[in-house]
């Protein structure tokens, strides 16, 4: 069997398929985690798949910033309403782009609005 390859040991736990190494000494998940955006952080609009609510979506903070919910809960507080964390993304409730983005180079970040 060539293509055989181990995917989970009882030694080791389970194994990254790319450097067959446990997942916890994996070499190639370090480099995968270099930050891959341009520096930019771009706040949006968006209602689609949220019943008519409008929220704010940030993204590209998670390239720029290390403790996204720290950032989170600041422009949470900023804007004083509600919002959450996921996949790198900040969503903040309600349309806050202009007190985001004010918020956002006062701390000294790039920041660009984007969509319509």
């Amino acid at each position: 069997m060539k293509n055989s390859r181990l995917v989970y040991s009882t030694d080791s736990g389970k194994m990254c398929p790319e450097c067959n190494k446990p997942v916890a000494e994996c070499v190639c998940k370090k480099i995968k985690s270099a930050p891959s955006g341009d520096g930019i952080i771009r706040v949006q609009r968006e209602v689609k798949g949220r019943k008519g609510k409008t929220v704010t979506i940030i993204s590209g903070a998670g390239d720029v910033h290390d403790n996204l919910k720290k950032l989170a809960t600041a422009l949470k507080r900023s804007c004083g309403s509600g919002g959450s964390v996921k996949d790198g993304i900040i969503i903040i409730q309600g349309d806050q782009r202009d007190k985001i983005v004010s918020e956002l180079q006062r701390r000294g970040f790039k920041v660009k609005k984007a969509g319509g």
